[in-house]
């Protein structure tokens, strides 16, 4: 055999053979993963909550009900009492002293022990009084000794005047107060006015002999109410027109629904007998059998993991989805894949839809679903990348930690984290696989945009990422808004912008013959350093947390180190790389050198002093304590000694009462559960993403010094500049979420990619970057 044409053999055998191991590899581990799902649901016990909870008092007698008593888990022992009136029917009343009751009537919230001021009340603070001389949805304007007040849900002003920043107030509050008083009423950020204290100052009016928060007068939906405030003041009394707030009684006629400690109870009144069906957060117990006062007995009705609440269409709808994508990896047809595709994402938007309005999906649906969506991100056609088949192990790793944490919490709640997972799953698998498959067709086809559309394609993005940063800063929280998080799309937005810049950069003259248009792209790609500086205010004003200035001083030094690299400039990347050695050992120095000097620290002391000494610091190191037992408690090879095995499915115990442990401590879950052991194998799946990304950049590099025009220049570089980021972002949350559960750097909250339940970096950043990633990328074939 002539020596060219034994080459070409065996060149096409390597490549065969290459093909199938590395896709053979890929599909075992995922099989033996999702075969622990399986398990998982197979051994969970049977566990029993009430589907029915009725109340039966004797004539003029008060029935007090709790925790026990609703199967709330976040109710207090005595939250509320109830009593019929002969008269006006059933009467409730709030006993808990900092967590409110809402009483529901159609579209309206009424929230025990608050009170819309109207013109000409008169309310207590104790023994302070207030007259109320104008009020309206927007402010209120009250009197007191002489003095006039003025509260717009933002700003209190004093005898027309704002009242000056108090002396302890940290840089972001003194941020939002100088917003609060330039900006217009409608883009000012709620605050609410505390009394109590001795300090006239921002938004505090302070009443003498009073504990500071004794009473806040807020925003809540739409409208100023007044309420008692923290668990301090909880003797103050708080009056409007002489009738005190703590004992103020509803009546439930017209009610609706009730929502106690996150515990929503739908309502039916036969007058005599009334009837609370929990949902959402509901206690779980291993038998059908609680002692119960005389006046409370329960309907019983057994966990449903199999089932779940959805009917035969839900199940027809994923069956079709399944079979598509066995199709589709049988014959490897686009055909197919678009409409297995299509049918997932149909499927994960519907399963979304259902949580949302309560309808449980059970367990065995997500299950199938999630793998559908694993195994169609595999057989998509195209080459198998080894970014690609690490993340999906990574995927079906998080989903399974997910399940084992829904399964073994004592409350209903925790397996939501597990379904909106799935779901959110086949939604960005089937948007991302549609997205692919364009792609290569516009590839195949050689349709390509302009580079003016694609310029104000990415500006766009940016202006959506900044009006989702807004919206979160005006009318939401550090948890986000509308249950999003916008700043996971406004990093994926500066990543895409930034790197379109930089490759740019290389190549601008001869993209642009006259200066004039050179000026006005430049006036347009300014939206990277927007968003940055957005991002920046949003870490130092709304989040309480020094966790995303890390991860944008990890982007930034990666982007400049890709920079470095792609422009052969050695002195600058010698001097990051310095500078990370530096960041290792200014860690290392503050783990040594004590909390003694960081008293004086006025930014951010707090959390450095708990990560140093968190013994001495019991309630705020509470998290770090918790966390350092369930490692220590997991050892090499788990809690139960068969590396989780033993304990799949069953009651994980002390594990959950880690505060957001299905977010920042997800990774102590895991060692607690699989010990050590099992976090090596995710650290090695962790380094095959990052190296797969590393590889798929280092191809793109190549590319960007082989191209023959600027065309090809620009999507080479973009292409590798965006990698470059979107991995610098991932390695940043690797570095943070392993840092925070492992005690080396001071407890900041941010998820850990794939592991963690965050929907909202798995939806708008994680999917989306994998389906860019997967194009083109390294693959596992042969060459």
């Amino acid at each position: 055999m002539p020596a060219p044409v034994a080459d070409n053999l065996v060149a096409r055998l390597r490549n065969v053979a290459g093909q199938h191991l590395g896709m053979a590899i890929t599909l075992a581990l995922l099989a033996a993963l999702c075969a622990l799902q399986v398990l998982a649901l197979l051994r969970a016990p049977a566990a029993w909550l009430p589907a029915a909870i009725h109340i039966a008092p004797v004539a003029g007698q008060t029935v007090v009900l709790g925790q026990p008593e609703l199967a709330a888990p976040h109710a207090d022992r005595q939250h509320l009492a109830l009593r019929l009136d002969p008269r006006d029917g059933w009467m409730l009343r709030n006993l808990a002293a900092a967590r409110q009751v809402v009483v529901v009537r159609g579209g309206d919230e009424q929230r025990l022990g608050s009170s819309t001021l109207a013109p000409g009340a008169v309310f207590q603070v104790d023994g302070a009084r207030f007259q109320v001389g104008a009020a309206d949805a927007g402010s209120v304007a009250f009197t007191r000794s002489g003095r006039q007040w003025r509260y717009d849900g933002a700003t209190l002003y004093r005898d027309g005047r704002a009242q000056p920043d108090c002396p302890d107030a940290h840089l972001s509050t003194r941020a939002q107060a100088l917003w609060n008083r330039l900006a217009p009423g409608v883009l000012t950020i709620a605050r609410p006015l505390a009394f109590g204290g001795n300090l006239y100052c921002g938004n505090r009016l302070g009443v003498e002999r009073v504990a500071p928060g004794a009473a806040l007068l807020a925003r809540s939906h739409g409208r100023l109410q007044l309420a008692p405030g923290s668990a301090d003041g909880e003797r103050t009394a708080v009056l409007v027109d002489g009738r005190d707030l703590r004992r103020q009684e509803a009546a439930l006629a017209g009610a609706t629904a009730l929502i106690v400690g996150h515990t929503r109870f739908r309502l039916s009144n036969n007058t005599s007998t009334l009837t609370l069906a929990p949902s959402r957060q509901v206690a779980l117990h291993a038998a059908s059998d609680l002692k119960l006062p005389a006046t409370v007995t329960w309907d019983w009705q057994q966990r449903q993991l199999w089932r779940g609440d959805l009917g035969p269409a839900a199940w027809m709808l994923i069956a079709a989805a399944v079979l598509c994508v066995a199709g589709t990896a049988a014959v490897s047809r686009a055909g197919g894949a678009v409409v297995a595709s299509l049918l997932l994402l149909l499927a994960g938007a519907g399963t979304l839809l259902a949580q949302r309005a309560g309808v449980s999906p059970g367990a065995a649906l997500p299950l199938l679903l999630g793998a559908s969506a694993l195994l169609l991100w595999l057989f998509l056609p195209g080459r198998l990348a080894l970014l690609t088949a690490a993340a999906v192990l990574l995927l079906a790793a998080g989903l399974l930690v997910q399940l084992e944490m829904g399964l073994g919490a004592p409350q209903t709640t925790w397996l939501r984290y597990y379904q909106k997972s799935a779901a959110l799953l086949a939604i960005g698998c089937g948007a991302g696989g549609l997205l692919r498959l364009w792609f290569r067709h516009a590839a195949g086809t050689g349709r390509r945009l302009h580079q003016r559309t694609i310029e104000w394609l990415l500006a766009g993005f940016a202006l959506v990422a900044l009006a989702g940063l807004s919206a979160q800063v005006l009318w939401g929280d550090e948890g986000g808004v509308f249950d999003l998080q916008p700043v996971e799309l406004a990093k994926l937005a500066l990543a895409a912008l930034t790197a379109h810049c930089l490759a740019l950069r290389f190549g601008w003259h001869s993209d642009a013959p006259h200066p004039a248009d050179q000026g006005a792209r430049w006036l347009r790609l300014v939206a990277p350093a927007l968003l940055f500086l957005a991002l920046l205010g949003l870490a130092l004003v709304q989040v309480d947390d020094f966790s995303p200035l890390i991860l944008l001083l990890v982007w930034c030094v990666a982007m400049a180190f890709s920079y470095a690299l792609l422009a052969r400039q050695r002195l600058l990347a010698s001097a990051l790389l310095l500078l990370a050695v530096l960041a290792v050992a200014a860690i290392a120095w503050l783990r040594l050198a004590g909390s003694e000097d960081l008293v004086r620290w006025g930014f951010y002391a707090d959390r450095f002093l708990v990560w140093l000494d968190p013994a001495g610091h019991p309630h705020t190191g509470q998290q770090l304590l918790l966390g350092a037992r369930a490692i220590g408690e997991g050892g090499w090879l788990g809690a139960d000694w068969w590396f989780g095995l033993r304990d799949l499915g069953q009651p994980a115990g002390d594990v959950m009462r880690i505060p957001a442990v299905q977010d920042d401590f997800a990774a102590a879950f895991l060692i607690n559960r699989h010990g050590l052991t099992g976090a090596m194998l995710l650290w090695c799946a962790q380094a095959t993403f990052l190296g797969g990304m590393a590889l798929a950049a280092r191809a793109a590099w190549r590319a960007g010094f082989a191209a023959r025009n600027f065309r090809q220049a620009w999507s080479a570089r973009f292409r590798y500049f965006a990698l470059c980021g979107g991995g610098a972002f991932v390695l940043g949350h690797f570095l943070l979420s392993w840092g925070t559960n492992l005690a080396i750097f001071p407890i900041m909250g941010q998820p850990m990619s794939f592991l963690s339940a965050g929907g909202s970096h798995l939806l708008f950043f994680l999917c989306p970057l994998l389906a860019f990633s997967a194009a083109g990328a390294p693959s596992l074939e042969g060459e």
